[in-house]
């Protein structure tokens, strides 16, 4: 397995990232624990996860996936053995988020102590907050590292004029820097990523880490009519990209997957890995359906097949702020 580094951070990872959203919601801890296996099984490394996961369900407060994801660490011993990315920022309690050094400080203890390690690959800022300036967070972030609890940092749904600015403070001070980000980017959700922001990474040598790599399954195509949507969690979202365009699109990744005897999942990832993304996430509630999302690794797409995709995929609306 081909690992590429995040950014400048020295940490490398397999070219697909391991949604954790879905443990403790969709999946259960017994069914996260086979996917987790099944994950570092096929040589896999990078999860990512958020303490915010996954509060937005009925009797969760949050911290449900990273608790899954800490019990199966202890349970198999395996912490050598993978990345661990998550992420603070979000509102948990109204008087709790944002990106505060004391916030922080609580936080990265809450986490250490769901996940069950003593240290934390990858923390991310997982929205910006434009009341704390960029020195208490970049600073706060130096702290962590110089304990021992964070490795490294990322940025997650910034702005490039934001993010930029964010860098820039990091060569002043002499600060940590943003080593990864972490944008809303898929096949159907282009334009908040692509332009200023991608041309950002691109030159300051930025991982990335896209999430909603399949557009919450849509790109799977298994969602074709109203009736594909009955008694499906994540059907208010995908029902938005019924449309002209969106049907465009699975024709599209249909042709393509036919060409290159793969599944039109894996043909929505390996074009995320042809735009330029380090390792694309997207999440699996089994065995099965992780097996089909890791081959797309093997999947390699020739300029006309990525070519025929973007012309498919042109246009869309920017997808809602955080």
């Amino acid at each position: 397995m081909v690992k590429q580094e995040l950014g400048r951070s020295g940490i490398k990872v397999a070219p697909f990232t391991l949604g954790g959203n879905v443990f403790g919601w969709t999946a259960d801890e017994a069914m996260s624990f086979r996917v987790l296996d099944a994950f570092v099984g096929a040589g896999f490394n990078l999860i990512d996860t958020a303490d915010v996961y996954s509060k937005w369900i009925d009797g969760h407060v949050g911290g449900e996936s990273e608790t899954v994801i800490g019990n199966w660490l202890e349970r198999r011993g395996r912490r050598d053995d993978v990345v661990i990315a998550t992420k603070f920022g979000m509102e948990m309690t109204p008087d709790e988020k944002g990106l505060s050094r004391e916030y922080m400080f609580k936080s990265v203890d809450r986490s250490l102590q769901r996940l069950k390690t003593d240290y934390i690959d990858l923390y991310q800022a997982h929205c910006d907050d434009k009341d704390t300036p960029f020195e208490e967070t970049l600073g706060a972030f130096a702290e962590l590292i110089a304990a021992g609890k964070v490795r490294a940092i990322g940025a997650s749904n910034y702005s490039a004029e934001r993010l930029a600015a964010a860098l820039e403070t990091s060569a002043k001070h002499g600060l940590p820097r943003y080593e990864t980000l972490q944008p809303w980017y898929n096949l159907y959700d282009r334009r908040a990523f692509e332009g200023p922001l991608a041309e950002l990474c691109r030159n300051e040598g930025l991982g990335v880490i896209s999430y909603f790599g399949l557009a919450s399954g849509f790109l799977t195509g298994k969602y074709r009519t109203e009736k594909d949507l009955e008694n499906r969690p994540r059907a208010y979202g995908v029902k938005t990209m019924m449309n002209d365009r969106g049907f465009r699109i699975l024709a599209a990744l249909d042709e393509v997957a036919a060409e290159c005897g793969a599944t039109p999942a894996q043909v929505a990832l390996a074009w995320l890995r042809a735009r330029g993304v380090t390792a694309p996430i997207a999440s699996a509630t089994s065995p099965e359906q992780l097996a089909e999302l890791v081959h797309f690794a093997a999947v390699e797409l020739s300029a006309a097949a990525i070519a025929r995709l973007d012309h498919a995929s042109e246009g869309g609306d920017l997808p809602p702020e955080w």
